[in-house]
């Protein structure tokens, strides 16, 4: 009988490949999606493409490259709108089935040494990255982790983060969100 090493501890194990394209989906997310973070409202970036590199960086191999263009970040915004009702209590599987099949995640093995890629050989940036993700998002789910994909729950922040804590309670984005909430219910206490 085989046990699986994260249902004794409780730590999730997730391999790097899914989880850096976790990783890309949150950051398109983030970058493409967001109003507020942190308590203050955003500004959706004016170029899209050049705030685009850097996740094109973390993609590393794992996608077709090339210089990204305006019409690639506008598919790329698109594509982050699709996948962002996966984060949350109740993820939208409907929503992810269908960015699943509309980008043909396929899985392919590619390149020298072989990787594997959930994406057509001659997919486009978009279709690849969209593919990938999307794949990447339903393995953690189909696996039983889904709970770990997370929306900050403070107000005024609409985040999301990929919880990677031995026991997936984590609650905000990150500290700054964290202590924001707790000097709030501090407060609402001092006033009782």
């Amino acid at each position: 009988m085989t046990i699986e090493a994260w249902r004794i501890t409780g730590q999730s194990q997730i391999d790097s490949y899914v989880g850096r394209w976790v990783e890309v989906a949150v950051t398109l997310i983030n970058t493409l999606t967001v109003d507020r973070a942190h308590g203050r409202l955003v500004q959706p970036p004016a170029d899209r493409s050049a705030r685009l590199s850097a996740i094109g960086d973390n993609a590393g191999e794992l996608s077709p490259r090339g210089p990204l263009t305006a019409a690639d970040a506008d598919g790329l915004a698109e594509v982050a709108a699709e996948l962002r009702p996966v984060f949350g209590p109740a993820p939208e599987l409907d929503a992810l089935n269908a960015a699943l099949t509309r980008h043909d995640a396929v899985p392919h093995v590619q390149g020298d040494p072989p990787v594997l890629t959930f994406h057509r050989e001659d997919a486009g940036l978009v279709d690849a990255w969209a593919a990938s993700a999307a794949t990447a998002l339903a393995m953690v789910i189909g696996v039983g982790q889904g709970v770990r994909l997370r929306s900050c729950e403070a107000d005024g922040c609409d985040l999301v983060f990929f919880d990677v804590t031995r026991n997936a309670s984590r609650r905000f984005c990150g500290l700054s969100c964290q202590n924001r909430a707790k000097a709030s219910a501090y407060r609402a206490r001092r006033r009782a």
